[in-house]
């Protein structure tokens, strides 16, 4: 089963005048794979999945994995509040050759711990593909508790967890009383060097769409277990995930990279552009670290 670890880039989703900007989603894919991440992530929640139609999931999905032309695995987001829908997907990505499927909790329904492990067990059974599961309550109002993370660990398919929750202290009980095999994965740039400390093994990260090569040599170290050369590059991009995450995202990071002139800061409704202050934020995050002058 292929393992997701190190520095795994939450992709962006390109826009061109309200369509998928094919052209800049390859170059964004070969830019992430050529500076050292070792995984890719489409149609989670920084590729803005919320908005785009069945056609268009499956399309990014599919161009991602065309262009990793496996030199990194690729982990397709398939989440949905809707458990026989969320399935669907995950056979449908699994048929174009995803490597594994991110499935956040679900949504607005504010499932209970059994719906969850209902939700879970249902898309385990019903595909072949390792299942990471995304627990993300700020965007879900729904935590999954350790005691059912743990329950779902020992399903032969459910191999990690990308923990958005901020939460250090989940870390050292999941790897408690999870599965020894199961890999606890950081959703949140900023906390993600202390996350591979308490026993992540790395970071499904959005600051990485912006500075690839400083998150992979940062998750790097952590993985040598040189913490102090860790703690030396997440000084460097502080301000950066501070920045990216000033406003609603993936509005700065969009911003951020068409400053690198990779893609356009197109977003769609109800995603607004970056405000004024989160872009000054952007700015001298980006010039602090010589990357605009």
């Amino acid at each position: 089963m292929e393992q997701f670890t190190g520095s795994i880039t939450a992709l962006v989703t390109p826009f061109r005048e309200g369509k998928v900007d094919e052209i800049a989603l390859k170059r964004l894919v070969n830019r992430q794979i050529e500076a050292g991440t070792k995984a890719l992530v489409p149609v989670g929640t920084t590729g803005e999945s919320a908005t785009l139609n069945d056609e268009e999931h499956e399309r990014v999905i599919a161009l991602c994995i065309e262009a990793a032309g496996g030199r990194a695995p690729v982990m397709a987001g398939v989440g949905s509040n809707d458990t026989a829908y969320s399935i669907s997907m995950a056979q449908r990505v699994e048929s174009l050759g995803a490597n594994a499927l991110l499935a956040v909790t679900g949504y607005y329904n504010r499932p209970n711990q059994r719906g969850l492990l209902g939700h879970y067990q249902a898309l385990h059974d019903a595909t072949s593909l390792p299942i990471y599961i995304y627990n993300i309550p700020a965007r879900t109002t729904v935590t999954i508790s350790v005691e059912t993370l743990a329950r779902l660990s020992e399903l032969p398919r459910i191999a990690g967890v990308k923990d958005a929750t901020g939460d250090l202290a989940r870390v050292a009980l999941q790897r408690r009383h999870c599965a020894k095999d199961f890999i606890q994965l950081s959703g949140e740039d900023m906390t993600a060097v202390g996350f591979n400390a308490m026993g992540g093994r790395g970071c499904i990260s959005v600051t990485s769409n912006v500075a690839p090569e400083l998150c992979a040599q940062m998750h790097e170290a952590c993985q040598r277990g040189d913490y102090a050369e860790a703690l030396s590059f997440q000084d460097r991009l502080a301000p950066l995930h501070d920045a990216l995450f000033s406003d609603a995202s993936p509005a700065p990071v969009k911003y951020a990279l068409s400053l690198l002139g990779l893609c356009t800061d197109e977003a769609r409704l109800p995603m607004a552009p970056a405000s004024d202050e989160a872009k000054e934020k952007v700015q001298a995050a980006l010039k602090e670290l010589d990357f605009i002058d």
